[in-house]
Order: C-alpha cells, then sequence, then structure tokens
C-alpha cells in the first residue's frame, strides 16, 4: 500500500458513481455508513431472487469482516424501511469488495497500482470505450493503464479520466491472490501478537477477507456477505458468511 492510499481522506468522494435507483440507494447508504467508520463502495439493485439490493462497503484501510457487514446491515435496514426508495420488497446485502474489486476513488487507483485492471468508460477515450491493462498510478484525476489490449497503431500507455469511467475493477491474477495471501499471513501474525498482548490492536489486511474459520489467513475471490429482508418482507431473512 502506497503512502498515498494511507493519507487518502475519510470523506474522499467517489468519482465513479451509481445510477438510477442504486443512486438513490446510495444517497441514502452513505451517510448512515460514514456514521459508522465505514465507506460506500458500490450500490446495486438486480433481479437477483426477485430483487437484491447490494451495498458493498469497507473500512478506509480496505478491510470489512462479516462483523463489519452485520453491524452495516443493522444500522441501514431501519433507515432503507423509513424512507423506502424501493418500490417492491427486496433482499437487503451487505459485502466487502473481494479481491478483484471495484475501484471508485482516486485513491483505490493509487493503492492497486501495479495490478490489471479493466475498465468502461462513459465517454469514449482514443477511439474506444473498453481498456484493461495495468495501473499506472494516477495524474490529477485521471488513471495512467498501460494497455495488454492494444491493437497495432493504438497506444499503449494511457490516461483515462476516472470521472468518465462507468465501472474499473481489479481482474483476478496469480499475483493479486500472492499478494493477498501473504498480507493474510501477516495479519493472522498480528491477530496471534493481539491475543498475546491484551493493549495490542490488531488491524487486518485490506481487501482479505478473514471469515470465522479455521483459516483466517486464507484469501477468497468472493466478499464476506451479510444478507437481510426489507421490511416488507422480513421472512425472507438470510444469515450468510460463515
Amino acid at each position: 500500500m502506497t503512502e498515498a492510499a494511507h493519507s487518502a481522506p475519510f470523506n474522499e468522494p467517489r468519482l465513479i458513481v451509481d445510477p438510477g435507483l442504486s443512486a438513490r440507494v446510495a444517497a441514502i447508504a452513505e451517510p448512515v455508513l460514514e456514521q459508522l467508520g465505514y465507506r460506500l463502495v458500490r450500490v446495486r439493485v438486480t433481479g437477483n431472487d426477485g430483487c437484491t439490493v447490494q451495498i458493498m462497503a469497507e473500512r478506509p484501510d480496505g478491510t470489512m469482516l462479516i462483523e463489519d457487514c452485520e453491524a452495516a446491515s443493522r444500522a441501514l435496514s431501519p433507515v432503507l424501511d423509513a424512507t423506502d426508495p424501493v418500490d417492491r420488497a427486496y433482499r437487503l446485502e451487505l459485502s466487502s469488495p473481494g479481491l478483484d474489486r471495484p475501484l471508485v476513488r482516486r485513491s483505490d487507483f493509487v493503492r492497486y497500482a501495479n495490478n490489471i485492471a479493466k475498465i468502461e468508460m462513459n465517454v469514449p477515450a482514443h477511439g474506444r470505450k473498453r481498456f484493461r491493462g495495468m495501473l499506472l498510478g494516477v495524474e490529477g484525476d485521471s488513471a495512467r493503464v498501460q494497455r495488454d489490449d492494444a491493437k497495432p497503431g493504438e497506444p499503449v500507455d494511457v490516461l483515462l479520466p476516472i470521472e468518465d469511467m462507468a465501472e474499473a475493477k481489479l481482474v483476478l491474477t496469480d499475483a493479486l491472490i500472492a499478494e493477498a495471501l501473504r498480507r493474510g499471513k501477516q495479519t493472522e501474525r498480528q491477530q496471534r501478537e493481539a491475543r498475546l498482548e491484551p493493549d495490542a490492536l490488531a488491524t487486518a489486511d485490506d481487501n482479505v477477507p478473514l471469515k470465522r474459520s479455521n483459516n483466517p489467513a486464507g484469501a477468497s475471490r468472493h466478499p464476506n456477505r451479510f444478507q437481510r429482508a426489507s421490511g416488507k418482507d422480513r421472512h425472507r431473512a438470510q444469515h450468510e458468511g460463515e
């Protein structure tokens, strides 16, 4: 992780935002999450299981454990029931970003430099909308990408305005998994030391889901997740992630 990512402000705005109904849910969810110390990553409203409202969140250091998902769900559920942004019964799903995570803030492109990303633009850049390649950091509010999908005659090294992106996400690679496992082992050591020294503070790794299991260092592309039903359909609540 870079120093720039460490120094990113808590209330740093998302430059890649949600459209339509997802944007209305995000406007309600974001201040609630911020009060709990979390940052909103993404909202998606899908037709899965009838209707699912997926809210992806994280701590500023990139962590989000199942206990965090549970706490966020308990706080958000009554607020969403009261404001009623979705006009039908839905399943509320709180999740962590996972390894192949979305990139939505400027600091995300700094923190995850030297990883492969896929980017889709709202506004064409260099004559196209889709790009894939190595993130090389940021310049101003643009991400520099070294493309691995460039055709003959196309630029390989490009600057893409982050605010013009529809979506950007990491690509799951062996290098990304290896780094996650390395950081997971480091976190496990920190947790063991914290148990031996009660006054010590155990810190979790960025973007490595730590599940309540016998393998806390195990990395997974799948995020921690907590689900519950909306107030219109509470009997469908389901708890996942253990």
